[in-house]
This record gives C-alpha cells, sequence and structure tokens, in this order.
C-alpha cells in the first residue's frame, strides 16, 4: 500500500463509519516509532506508521485510521478529541476504533541485561567469583587461599 491507497481508504473509512467526509492529506510516516498513527492539530492530517501495514495488515491500518479519524472530527466540531474526553472515548466504541494500536516495537534489553558478566576461577580452591566489572587478575587474588585467578570466558 503507498500513499494514495492509504488517501482512498482513509477516505472511505470516513464515509462509511462517520457519514463525513474527511478533506486533508493522509499518508505513512517512517519516522514512527511505538505509535500506529497520529493526527495533526495544525495541519488536520493523519500520518499512519508504515511498519503496522508491514507486521499486521490492512485490518491494523483499518483500525488505526478509524482511531485517528475520531480525534480528526472531533477536533474539527469543537468537541473533546482527546484520549481522556468522554465524546472521544464514546465515539471510539461507536464506530468501533481501537483504543491502542498493536505492538510495534519489539522491545531492547536494558542496559542492565545486555550488561557482560565475567567469572574469575582461583587456580588453586576453583573457587569462582562473578564480576560485572572486569578486573585485573595480576592486582587481585583469592580470598580464601590466597591463589591466584584467572578469567573463565
Amino acid at each position: 500500500m503507498n500513499n494514495e491507497g492509504l488517501q482512498d481508504l482513509v477516505s472511505r473509512i470516513s464515509l462509511e463509519s462517520f457519514q463525513k467526509p474527511f478533506v486533508h492529506r493522509a499518508y505513512f510516516n517512517s519516522r514512527l516509532r511505538s505509535t500506529g498513527g497520529r493526527y495533526l492539530l495544525q495541519s488536520h492530517n493523519i500520518e499512519v506508521n508504515p511498519k503496522a501495514y508491514e507486521l499486521y495488515g490492512i485490518r491494523e491500518v483499518e483500525g488505526i485510521v478509524r482511531h485517528e479519524l475520531c480525534h480528526y472530527h472531533l477536533h474539527l466540531e469543537g468537541k473533546g478529541y482527546q484520549h481522556r474526553d468522554k465524546d472521544f472515548r464514546e465515539l471510539l466504541v461507536k464506530v468501533n476504533a481501537p483504543r491502542f494500536c498493536s505492538v510495534l516495537q519489539i522491545p531492547k534489553l536494558s542496559q542492565k541485561k545486555q550488561r557482560r558478566l565475567y567469572t574469575y576461577t582461583c587456580v588453586k580452591c576453583r573457587q569462582q567469583y562473578v564480576r560485572k566489572i572486569r578486573m585485573n587478575v595480576g592486582k587481585y587474588c583469592c580470598s580464601k587461599c590466597l591463589g591466584r585467578l584467572e578469567l573463565v570466558e
């Protein structure tokens, strides 16, 4: 699907679900990361994340478009268009629009989980030490027997 196809889809959904025309632009914005789409208050345009179409298909994009059209039509009518507003929540239910889109990002592991652990073993007594920070084995020794430490990969 390209931007022209998305524009046609938004216009069709607006007429079918809201019985009102969509007279602004709708287009894909690949810079969106975690959100499925957004309604721009200044220009009244609607942007959709292309990743939603790639991952979940046309059904997901239709849901995102219905959600953004709720913002669009309520804002133009001067009613409550924000997520917390009663008008918005009622219109979502009326047109069967989702409150949230499906997850578009695979969560990255936090820095702590990505951090490598270093395991050191005493040459004499085989005592193991696990450390987050690499240490100088020439400077430290085993706390049990004072033996030499070596890094285990």
